[in-house]
């Protein structure tokens, strides 16, 4: 599948060193300096196309976009993976409900999330893979599982256990009730009768009545959700044999560590002996206006609709910025309006005959931007930086100063 068009990065003058990035590993819940590498592979979970980019979506894509300017800043190449789960039950059962075709149902969101990306300036994968064109690789995968005994029918369905992986539910942190729990909620059916162990996944669900389905060597149907994350992974990261991990990255929103990347990570274990990635990193959740953003409630704010109604792309980004990634938090129409006024503010000073000294302020954005993507840190840095240019202070490069907001935040002034 077609990825959309990304943009140019300008670069950081030499003069500014580059220290190690360091973020939060989800599997340890510590902060961890990423290893110095020349390149670092990203898989980062895509969307469910059933529905337009909301609050929650950019949010994720940008901490993802912060990390891998970052890595490109510091000299080092990002290999950026991205699925699409373009066949999934509540893409049927959303398409049902409106009376549309599933299929284009899909092409349709997938296009507005392009469109939301490129306003974003997000940089764009190097893969953007659909499960639809992914169901030979996750045939593959799950005739790989098969061949470890990890793969048992219940009547045409393909489950895997989960605890083939020695390594299962180090991750989430969970107890096994409360990842039962979890599991209800999010997809899967612990109570299903056949099942060895009530958390072990569906990977290949033999075709329904009036629902699409593939050819394999399974039969008819299509892939469960968590395998075809695995297996896409697996092929487009090209991870390396001599590396303890086989991707240096995993990330998503925090509502993915359980049960997905959980299962994920424990079919890439038994698929290759190793863990899925070095570093889990998750992204925290946004509400509205003091209650959680869902779509159950209804309540979700669109990036496509606040641009359409005005807002500047900019401006959305630099308000998702101004809260830490790893911290809960509301997004209100004022959170709006202040980015809106702080980035105006910073506007103005780039475009002063004089600008306040921007060798130290670019140093500050690195150095926050290092300390686990501390973007209210570095956004404050700006803020006073416009101050002092508005009070007279010289002594910058304004020029400098835009190359490196572009190139580490993705602000284009």
């Amino acid at each position: 599948m077609n990825s959309w068009t990304s943009v140019a990065i300008p670069q950081l003058n030499k003069s500014h060193k580059i220290p190690q990035l360091s973020l939060t590993n989800s599997k340890t819940l510590n902060k961890e300096l990423m290893l110095k590498k020349q390149t670092y592979r990203m898989y980062v979970c895509g969307i469910t196309p059933y529905d337009a980019t909301h609050l929650g979506h950019a949010a994720t894509y940008l901490t993802f976009d912060l990390i891998n300017r970052y890595l490109r800043a510091t000299g080092s190449t990002v290999l950026y993976v991205q699925n699409i789960t373009d066949i999934d039950d509540p893409l049927l059962e959303r398409a049902a409900r409106d009376n549309v075709n599933w299929e284009d149902l899909a092409l349709s969101q997938i296009d507005l999330f392009r469109a939301d990306m490129m306003n974003l300036r997000v940089l764009a994968p190097d893969h953007y893979i659909g499960a639809v064109e992914s169901i030979d690789l996750v045939s593959q995968a799950v005739t790989s599982l098969q061949a470890a005994g990890a793969i048992y029918t219940i009547e045409k369905d393909l489950f895997f256990k989960n605890y083939s992986s020695p390594d299962f539910g180090s991750l989430s942190h969970l107890d096994k009730e409360q990842m039962k729990e979890i599991f209800s909620q999010r997809g899967g059916n612990p109570t299903l009768p056949g099942k060895i162990d009530p958390l072990d996944c569906l990977v290949w669900m033999a075709k329904r009545d009036d629902e699409p389905g593939w050819p394999s060597v399974h039969g008819v149907g299509r892939p469960g959700w968590h395998i075809e994350c695995t297996a896409i992974a697996l092929k487009y990261l090209e991870p390396v044999n001599s590396q303890h991990t086989c991707i240096d990255i995993q990330g998503g929103g925090s509502d993915l560590i359980f049960p997905h990347h959980e299962m994920c990570a424990s079919q890439a274990q038994v698929l290759t002996g190793k863990d899925l990635a070095a570093m889990y990193v998750h992204t925290a959740m946004i509400g509205l206006d003091g209650e959680k953003m869902s779509k159950s409630k209804g309540n979700l704010v669109f990036v496509s609709k606040l641009i359409q109604s005005g807002a500047d792309p900019m401006a959305i980004r630099f308000a998702l910025m101004s809260q830490h990634y790893r911290i809960d938090r509301m997004w209100t129409d004022e959170l709006l309006t202040q980015a809106t006024a702080r980035l105006g503010n910073i506007r103005t000073a780039l475009s002063a005959p004089v600008v306040a000294p921007t060798d130290s302020v670019i140093e500050k954005l690195i150095h926050a931007l290092s300390d686990d993507l501390d973007t209210p840190t570095a956004l404050s840095a700006l803020d006073r930086w416009a101050a002092q240019t508005m009070d007279g202070v010289s002594g910058g490069d304004a020029n400098e100063l835009s190359a490196a907001l572009d190139c580490l935040l993705g602000l284009a002034l």
